[in-house]
Order: C-alpha cells, then sequence, then structure tokens
C-alpha cells in the first residue's frame, strides 16, 4: 500500500516502480512472522503517519475520469505484476500532492524547557477572556468578604485558582490563614515571626556533631532541585531552601529530612514569590527585591537626623494636618508610652508609607525635598488609621527585640 514507509516517497530521487516483487496471481493466506522480532521488523513503521499525512494519501484528485480506478493486472508472463501507466501516473500525484501539503504545514514550534513548566498566566500571557475574569472577580469578591466562605472558595478552586489570587487562596485553603479577613495580616506576620525566630533558633546547629550529616545531605539535594530552571541556581534561593529544609527536620523529628522533600517546596515558593514579582517568576533574579530605604538613603547620602529630627521634636505636626494631628494624639493618649515610644514605630510606618516615592528619586536634592514637603494636605481618619495600624505591627514584630532601639 503506498504511504506505509515514512516519510512519503519523493517522487524526484525515486523513479516510480516498473516491476513489483515477484508474486502469484492467485491469492494465497500471508505467511506468520516465526518470531517475535520479524513482527516487529515488518509493523515498525505501520504508525508513524500523522493525521495530516493521512488525509494527503487518500485525498487524491484525479482530473481524468478514466483513472479513477487502480488497473492492477496480474499477467501471466512470468507472473509478474503488470502496472497501467495510469497507476503509475497515480502514484506521482499522490506523492507530489503528499509534498505539497507537508510544505504548507505550519511548523510546530519547540517550545523551551523553562517555558513549558513556566505559569502560563504570567506576564505576557494573552488578555484574560471574559470567563477568566468572571472567575477572578468571584475569587476576589470572596476573598474580601469579611469571613471567607472556605467551602464556596474549594468549591471555585476546584477547576484552579487565577494567578493574582493564587498566595492568599493557597494560604486560606492550607489553614495557614484565617477565614476573618481582619486578623490575617496579623497571623500572618506573626507566623513569618515565628519562622525567623526558628532561623534564630536552629540554624546556627547545622554545624553540630548531631545535625552535621543531615545539613550537607541537604546541601548537596538542594543544586539538583529543578536544575533547568534558572531561578533555583541562584546562591541566594539555594540559601532560603537550605533554611526551611533544615528547619524543617528539626522540628519534625519523626521524619526528618528524606531526598525528595527538597522538591515539595518548589511549588510554595514559586506561588508565594509571584506576590512580589510582577513578571515570570522562573527567571526572575532574587538580587532585584533587595531594595531597602536605609540603602537608599546611604547612595543618595542622605542622613536620618536632617529630616527625622523635626519629625521626632514636633511629633509629625509639621506633616500632617493638625486634623490628623489630633487625631494621632488620641492613640497616643490610649498608648502605653504613646508619646515617648509608640511615636518612634509611628515615625517608622509613616517612613514605609512613602518607600516608593523615596525610591523614585535618584539625588539628594529631589530627595530632601520630598522628606520635607510629603503631600498629606488631604489626608483623614482613614490614611491615620492605616499608619497607626502599620505602627502597631511594627511594635509588635519588634516587642521581643529590645536591643533595635540602640541600633
Amino acid at each position: 500500500v503506498y504511504g506505509a514507509q515514512h516519510p512519503p516517497l519523493d517522487p524526484r530521487r525515486h523513479r516510480p516502480l516498473k516491476d513489483a516483487p515477484k508474486a502469484s496471481s492467485v491469492h494465497t493466506k500471508s505467511k506468520k512472522p516465526s518470531t517475535f522480532h520479524e513482527f516487529a521488523r515488518s509493523t515498525n513503521d505501520a504508525w508513524d503517519i500523522d493525521d495530516e499525512e493521512d488525509d494527503g494519501m487518500f485525498s487524491l484528485k484525479h482530473t481524468n475520469p478514466n483513472q479513477d480506478r487502480l488497473d492492477i493486472e496480474s499477467g501471466p508472463a512470468n507472473g509478474r505484476v503488470v502496472k497501467s501507466s495510469s497507476d503509475a501516473q497515480l502514484n506521482v500525484n499522490a506523492a507530489r500532492n503528499t509534498l505539497q501539503k507537508q510544505q504548507s504545514l505550519p511548523v510546530r514550534p519547540i517550545v523551551p524547557l523553562v517555558a513549558r513548566i513556566s505559569d502560563q498566566n504570567a506576564s505576557g500571557a494573552p488578555p484574560m477572556t471574559v470567563r477568566e475574569k468572571t472567575r477572578l472577580d468571584k475569587f476576589k469578591q470572596l476573598l474580601a468578604s469579611p469571613n471567607t466562605d472556605l467551602e464556596e472558595l474549594r468549591k471555585h478552586s476546584w477547576s484552579g485558582i487565577p494567578r493574582e489570587v493564587r498566595p492568599v487562596t493557597w494560604r486560606l485553603l492550607s489553614g495557614y490563614l484565617p477565614a476573618n479577613r481582619e486578623r490575617r495580616d496579623l497571623v500572618l506576620q506573626r507566623k513569618r515571626e515565628e519562622y525567623f525566630g526558628f532561623i534564630e533558633q536552629y540554624y546556627h546547629s547545622r554545624t553540630d556533631e548531631n545535625h552535621r550529616d543531615t545539613y550537607r545531605q541537604i546541601h548537596i539535594d538542594i543544586p539538583r532541585t529543578n536544575p533547568l530552571i534558572p531561578l533555583f541556581q541562584q546562591p541566594l534561593v539555594q540559601e532560603v531552601f537550605e533554611r526551611i529544609l533544615f528547619i524543617w527536620a528539626i522540628r519534625h523529628p519523626a521524619s526528618g529530612y528524606v531526598q525528595g522533600i527538597n522538591d515539595l517546596v518548589t511549588p510554595f515558593f514559586v506561588v508565594f514569590l509571584s506576590e512580589f514579582v510582577g513578571k515570570c517568576v522562573i527567571t526572575f533574579h532574587l538580587d532585584q527585591l533587595v531594595q531597602d530605604v536605609h540603602v537608599h538613603f546611604q547612595k543618595c547620602e542622605v542622613e536620618y537626623l536632617q529630616f527625622a529630627f523635626r519629625w521626632m521634636n514636633n511629633l509629625l505636626m509639621r506633616e500632617l494636618p493638625l486634623r490628623c494631628t489630633i487625631r494621632l494624639w488620641d492613640t497616643y493618649q490610649a498608648e502605653s508610652e504613646g508619646f515617648s515610644h509608640f511615636h518612634l514605630y509611628v515615625c517608622s510606618a509613616f517612613l514605609i508609607k512613602w518607600r516608593k516615592e523615596i525610591l523614585s528619586m535618584v539625588d539628594f536634592q529631589s530627595l530632601l525635598m520630598l522628606l520635607q514637603n510629603l503631600p498629606t494636605i488631604h489626608w483623614g481618619n482613614e490614611e491615620v488609621g492605616l499608619l497607626l495600624a502599620e505602627a502597631y505591627r511594627l511594635k509588635y514584630m519588634f516587642a521581643d527585640a529590645p536591643s533595635h532601639y540602640k541600633r
């Protein structure tokens, strides 16, 4: 049968067969292959033809109605099969049609490994469809409610979670965050502080004799985790994984560390990092996240005394409208050591509030002018409330670290 070999016969390189192998004019049953290897050799190309090629093989168009059939005759002379000229022409036409169709088929690009394993909803993806936008809106509505309905959230998550809300949804569904929206920030902050406390408590013991082998195995396994993804070849990322896995092993002695756990960290790391990265996570360089306001001040040669003296001495009265200062002092009066201690956290929160604007200034003069003329003229109780909430968070964070006042 023509087309049984792949690629198809090229008529420009091979002449049509004039003579077929000798065969008897009497139809006989084909002999069965004596061994499995013979059977495999006789059928090894039977499944190599794509659907597109099949269409080309069997959708032959003939312009001459007299050639609509194959005139295969069994000639008596020498027992040879004689093909008519129409048969030979049919083979040539079929091969030419197949080649032309193959040349017109679109080329299937080879997708790089990094692209195949990346999140397809990352930046650069096509715009969201109406259905995707509707699903995202539904998730946002569930997450914005005072108490998220976890059963409803699970039901919608079954078909996939939109990338924009995946981090918080994973935390809720795994029980890491409470369903109550108002408590989430405090709980998340407390758990992060707890983890950094574990680092201070346990990570230094990685060189101890009873933990040395565990840490050594983790150190060996980390570079093997997703070796083709640029993100996981960065030393900073490998160090983060080492801390996570070592602390897990110490905190869970019943299981300890076993090879393979290092792979399980990857999905969590990528999903939660995506909150802070506006591009494809797997090609992101973690060094780009290291922008601290303090470092920026140093680069621009700005001293805290040049702007913070007024903040501390005048209790932000020159930085805020009077109505905001009065609202601020309400809390100072209610807070233990509000004016002497809590005000420090308020000033820190005030600095964090303008972080984006501060980092956008690249010279000493413009940066100092911004810090001395911050745009708070339209501030009200809502803005002061947010400022106080951040100040309280900072106070809670450093409650067990009194030495930070000395820095």
